[in-house]
């Protein structure tokens, strides 16, 4: 669902709401049926929050520009998402993993 004009739609999307929801995008890969993110979050908001604020706002735009998705799918999202601090690995190793996930 994330392929032919979405997922580049959808990166816009998310990096243009960093100021308003205090987070920064430092890596992202847009696969065809989820993302992955690395983000740096204010804390007093919670990762939760941002990511839900985020999951609400692109499924708003994407399901009003590009109205197939509407007739695929009843909703953007799942409710289900995986989120982890980093601190078992690196900074680093948590970046090229996410790199690397579009050579899967």
């Amino acid at each position: 669902v994330l392929k032919d004009g979405i997922d580049t739609r959808l990166r816009e999307l998310i990096l243009e709401k960093q100021d308003e929801y205090e987070y920064r995008v430092l890596e992202m890969e847009i696969m065809p049926d989820h993302v992955h993110l690395l983000m740096d979050v204010n804390p007093k908001l919670g990762v939760y929050y941002v990511v839900n604020r985020i999951k609400g706002y692109s499924s708003s735009v994407l399901r009003n520009e590009f109205p197939s998705l509407k007739r695929k799918l009843p909703t953007l999202w799942t409710h289900s998402k995986f989120i982890s601090s980093v601190g078992a690995v690196t900074l680093e190793a948590v970046r090229k993993y996410i790199e690397d996930q579009k050579n899967v």
